[in-house]
């Protein structure tokens, strides 16, 4: 008997009273075909984090109707027989990979501080019942999640890193992507590979992403960026569900989008932080405001949003792009006057590295690892962790508010690894 293998998937077949072992090669545009169950479920902001939360997801065509379920959570079992039954909307979208149909709902009037299990399908086809917690209407403290680019090998290389983000702070009520979630924006496995990675927790944290470079081609938006993802649209116009900000727990969140009409966002974020009245204010983008790899630099980003940043003293701004990791001390870019005390960040999640260029202005630096960031804050102070794949914390510091002065940034020496 004779045994024959060749590359791929394990099979095999009988010919002739011989037994044929081969591998079969599963082109990847194929692993992520839609099906009638729904795939790709992710849950985002569109409207007030305390009352509303919207939920995407995405089948083959033909799914109708397409809806979700929503009931508050109990202890017991019985919560289903009190869900309410919400009608999706539902758009085509044609990729490299075939058509698919996208569905989004919009949950609104909830209550505050309340847990939820919902769960979407056709009314046969269900996922599972997933939970969520709305937040609160006050300023109260507030975890998140931040990780920078992603981009590459994201199913084998990436799941490890966002996995271990959620193991080392479950408290978290939702996760920044500072651009290039994936590498090739007209590829669509490349998004199913971003979505398995982080599987089910994308189904019971909500995401704020903002996009990349690696999110365009030719200046065009990904196809796959609106219908995946349900956001705010109250940015610039022609920049919806790219550039928007959310109020939550006393701190306001804006995504900006560095790739396109920065000089309207400039303008824009001006006018909304002359109106803020939250105690914190946090920014992110892609592209960095101080870069940290060798030959680059983002001189007319920075000359058209750093005086916005100093004029209305944000506290921290997260980034990534140069897949190296650096963190400034408390700053303040085109006024040496100004008192904004603005902390600088650029990360990288994904298995991309590149050459760090060492820099004055860098209070912290480091190449060649996958990170992710733990934010805290609470009154006064906000708690900052730069964390391993492997959980361990490599940058770690406190900012603290001081009234009428700039931030004061006091650095945790005892947790922080040179």
């Amino acid at each position: 008997m004779r045994t024959r293998l060749i590359r791929g998937v394990m099979a095999s077949v009988a010919l002739a009273g011989v037994i044929v072992s081969y591998e079969t090669t599963v082109p990847e545009d194929m692993k992520y075909r839609p099906s009638r169950m729904p795939d790709r479920v992710i849950l985002t902001w569109a409207g007030n984090p305390a009352t509303s939360q919207a939920v995407t997801w995405r089948t083959e065509l033909g799914v109708t109707p397409a809806v979700a379920e929503i009931a508050e959570s109990e202890d017991g079992p019985g919560f289903p027989k009190k869900a309410r039954t919400v009608n999706a909307a539902s758009e085509k979208l044609d990729t490299d990979a075939g058509p698919a149909l996208y569905h989004s709902v919009r949950f609104t009037d909830l209550k505050p501080a309340t847990v939820y299990a919902y769960r979407v399908g056709d009314g046969w086809n269900w996922s599972e019942w997933n939970q969520f917690r709305t937040a609160s209407d006050k300023a109260e403290p507030l975890e998140f999640v931040y990780v920078g680019d992603a981009q590459n090998d994201l199913f084998s290389m990436w799941s490890r890193l966002i996995r271990q983000a959620y193991s080392d702070a479950p408290k978290l009520r939702f996760i920044v992507h500072a651009g290039d979630l994936i590498n090739r924006n007209t590829i669509d496995h490349e998004w199913g590979q971003w979505h398995q990675a982080a599987g089910w927790i994308n189904r019971s944290v909500p995401s704020f992403p903002s996009p990349g470079n690696h999110e365009y081609g030719s200046k065009k938006l990904s196809v796959n960026w609106r219908p995946q993802f349900t956001l705010p649209e109250n940015g610039v116009a022609g920049l919806e569900e790219t550039n928007y900000y959310v109020d939550i727990q006393g701190v306001r969140m804006v995504s900006l989008n560095s790739n396109i009409m920065r000089e309207e966002q400039a303008q824009w974020l001006d006018k909304l932080l002359s109106n803020n009245p939250n105690r914190w204010t946090v920014l992110a983008f892609h592209h960095p405001i101080l870069s940290a790899a060798k030959g680059r630099d983002n001189k007319e980003l920075r000359e058209l949003w750093q005086p916005v940043i100093d004029k209305h003293r944000v506290d921290i701004v997260l980034t990534g792009h140069d897949h190296t990791y650096a963190r400034s001390n408390v700053m303040s870019g085109v006024n040496a006057q100004s008192k904004a005390g603005t902390v600088y960040v650029v990360s990288v999640s994904g298995p991309k590295m590149y050459a760090l260029q060492k820099q004055d202005w860098m209070e912290k630096s480091g190449q060649q690892m996958q990170l992710f960031q733990v934010v805290r804050i609470a009154g006064d102070r906000l708690h900052y962790e730069s964390r391993t794949a492997r959980g361990e914390v490599f940058d770690s510091f406190d900012l603290v508010k001081k009234a009428g002065k700039r931030n004061k940034l006091v650095a945790d020496h005892r947790r922080t690894r040179v």
